[in-house]
């Protein structure tokens, strides 16, 4: 059982070095570009940082951690669904939590784009992460492409939302200030 776990997890070795050292990249630049903006950001109510910026980062991570999962020398498949299960369980509940987080923040209106890319998108890839976690005993090889697509699909959101949160926030601190209708989104 072993040498079949090692060998159906080792064929996606490469891929997961790549996606894993995108994701830490990306989760490290996301830091600088918060740290660099935490410097010109005026204190409001609401959360706009923990509604856009920090699922971005959580998606990152939830990358970097996938890579780890399937790169690790698991002694059977079983162990390595039991992870991603957990994993994509743990991501189903952030994103209720992600969903409460941009309807309570006062400091932007979400248009569809920014559910699209902060809600449904990352509850997709998680969903799928489950589904490949169930799969995984059975029909490996299926089960592992599941778990690459929901990896590269949070790659891909969380690039697509790190330059939206930025190219927001570079706009809005380009405006002159207009109190009457301050809205920056994090």
């Amino acid at each position: 059982m072993q040498e079949a776990t090692v060998s159906v997890l080792a064929t996606w070795q490469n891929f997961y070095v790549i996606i894993g050292s995108a994701a830490a990249a990306l989760t490290g630049l996301m830091f600088v570009a918060v740290t660099l903006i935490a410097g010109t950001r005026r204190r409001t109510s609401g959360d706009p940082v923990g509604a856009f910026s920090t699922p971005t980062v959580v998606h990152f991570c939830a990358a970097l951690l996938i890579a780890a999962i399937i790169s690790a020398p698991w002694p059977a498949l079983w162990n390595v669904g039991l992870m991603l299960g957990l994993s994509g369980l743990g991501g189903v509940i952030y994103i209720i939590i992600v969903t409460r987080r941009l309807r309570s923040q006062t400091e932007y209106q979400p248009v569809l784009e920014d559910w699209l890319g902060h809600t449904i998108f990352p509850l997709i890839s998680y969903t799928a992460l489950l589904v490949a976690a169930i799969m995984l005993p059975v029909n490996p090889a299926l089960a592992l492409f599941i778990t690459g697509a929901a990896t590269l699909l949070f790659i891909f959101t969380g690039i697509h939302n790190a330059w939206d949160n930025v190219t927001y926030i570079a706009t809005m601190l380009s405006r002159p200030e207009d109190k009457s209708q301050d809205q920056q989104r994090f």
